[in-house]
């Protein structure tokens, strides 16, 4: 990424593109989606530094507004990396308020290397299953990813390995060219053709991402950005792994609170504290990592001990599947049959299908390992599987691991470090909530902080991200921010309602 101009973007950059601005989207009635959807394709250069080099598309999607007073698109990102804005737009009566439904059309897109844009294709359905669910040992250490044994050590190395060389071998330019600061500019190309002549966006998640990559680069053109549920884009990818783990076990604890209060709790119930409730779930887990759980799924697929606390993981995203976890653990530790945690960890990698994946675990992959340095030796994620597990030992040392494959990716491939401060931007708006499992708070605040014009509105509450999530107070400052530009006071805080 160049130097910026104070007006977004350098004389270069704007050559490069000029011809991509020529152009227009060609709307077509969607084949599947909300009633009056419509659909589109545009091409990027695959490497904007070859702007007359190779091509990859982009999968746009768009529901006009429903008013006649039409302020211009919104633009909608649901976070990953790996999820479809695509997708999104279709759930956009549920994500989004009505009044801002009247006043813009909503636009997803499929981010380079996504879905329907030109996709990142690293392993088939069958290698995908054996990379997420690594046994990491075959008897001592097997139960603790903390502590790994030679041979869980060499098996998480060999998997890291063996899913970086398939990407090598079936995408090896793509892989290259999939960091969020093209993703931004990829953006910028899909704002001009819908014809803004500034960005309004919400992006929820690794959205954030994008949004503060926007910024950065073309900083006049920002309207108004909602970054809800933010990342910290000046953390490296180990860092990042190690304090996610903090936002899941704060968000563990208050599943497991509520459980305890349930009649259906397999963790225990009235009057057991948190921490025995916890230290029920860390027997469980591992009884699982030395005799692995049957399902009855079609494929014969066990639920060891990854499998496992994938499951739990994916249920601690929003309290709505804090009942399907509960199933799932009752089946799993009562009758032994882990067929729901195996669908919940599904869910969250894209397996909606039994027969294939989403592309959403090599994206994931992708774009984390390049948009920051990792470190190269594996011994110091075996450091950082400690000192996860000391803070979250159910989920830290899992989180931890699952960087590795940065230390193999392609050096020539990964962004050098930065802190973006969207320098010149128009006030940017950062959604934090207290008890966000998988962006911890402290990412908001740290974002909000980083960006000279960001601010902070707080939910406090737990699931991840904070608009539409029930709190009318976050909802209506979002959309007055959207829909007339009006910034509340820095640090603003909405509170749950008194019960009652």
């Amino acid at each position: 990424m160049g130097c910026t101009t104070e007006g977004g973007g350098t004389e270069q950059d704007t050559a490069r593109s000029g011809d991509l601005f020529e152009r227009r989207l060609d709307w077509q009635e969607c084949e599947t989606g909300l009633p009056g959807s419509e659909c589109a394709v545009f091409e990027v250069p695959l490497d904007y530094d070859d702007p007359d080099g190779e091509r990859i598309e982009i999968a746009v999607k768009r529901v006009p507004a429903t008013g006649d007073d039409v302020l211009g698109s919104l633009v909608i990102n649901p976070g990953g990396p790996g999820g479809s804005g695509y997708d999104f737009v279709d759930h956009s009566p549920y994500a989004i308020g009505e009044a801002v439904r009247e006043r813009f059309d909503v636009v997803g897109f499929d981010p380079r290397g996504v879905g329907r844009s030109t996709p990142l294709i690293c392993m088939d359905a069958e290698g995908i299953d054996d990379f997420l669910g690594t046994d990491y040992g075959d008897g001592e250490g097997a139960d603790d990813l903390a502590e790994l044994s030679p041979e869980g050590l060499a098996q998480i190395e060999a998997g890291s390995r063996e899913f970086v060389e398939a990407c090598e071998e079936n995408a090896p330019d793509l892989m290259r060219n999939v960091g969020t600061a093209d993703v931004a500019r990829d953006m910028d190309v899909l704002r001009e053709l819908l014809g803004d002549e500034r960005l309004t966006y919400l992006g929820a998640s690794y959205g954030t991402h994008i949004g503060a990559q926007y910024a950065e680069q073309f900083p006049e053109r920002v309207r108004a950005l909602v970054l809800d549920g933010a990342v910290d884009p000046s953390q490296d990818q180990l860092s990042v792994s190690v304090q996610q783990a903090t936002g899941f076990e704060t968000a563990l604890r208050s599943f497991v609170e509520d459980c305890l209060t349930r009649p259906d709790c397999p963790i225990g119930g009235p009057g057991d504290e948190v921490a025995q409730g916890i230290a029920v779930l860390e027997d469980f887990l591992e009884e699982v990592a030395v005799e692995p759980l049957s399902t009855t799924t079609d494929d014969g697929r066990e639920v060891n001990r990854a499998r496992a606390e994938l499951g739990v993981l994916a249920a601690l995203y929003t309290e709505n599947r804090w009942p399907r976890v509960r199933e799932a653990l009752t089946d799993a530790m009562e009758g032994a049959d882990g067929t729901g945690l195996l669908l919940l960890g599904d869910d969250l990698y894209g397996r909606g299908d039994l027969a294939e994946y989403e592309n959403s675990t090599a994206a994931l992959t992708a774009v984390n390992c390049s948009d920051s340095p990792a470190p190269r030796e594996v011994e110091a994620y075996a450091e950082a599987a400690a000192v996860a597990g000391e803070e979250s030992p159910v989920f830290g040392p899992l989180l931890a691991w699952g960087a590795l494959p940065c230390a193999f990716w392609p050096e020539e491939a990964v962004a050098e470090q930065t802190v973006l401060t969207g320098a010149g931007a128009d006030p940017i708006m950062v959604v934090g909530t207290t008890r966000d499992s998988a962006t911890p708070y402290a990412w908001s605040e740290a974002l909000a902080d980083q960006l000279e014009s960001g601010f902070l509105l707080t939910r406090d509450g737990d699931g991840h991200t904070g608009y539409r999530m029930g709190d009318d107070c976050v909802d209506e400052i979002v959309e007055e921010y959207l829909l007339e530009l009006m910034v509340p006071e820095d640090g603003m805080v909405c509170a749950p309602p008194l019960a009652g």
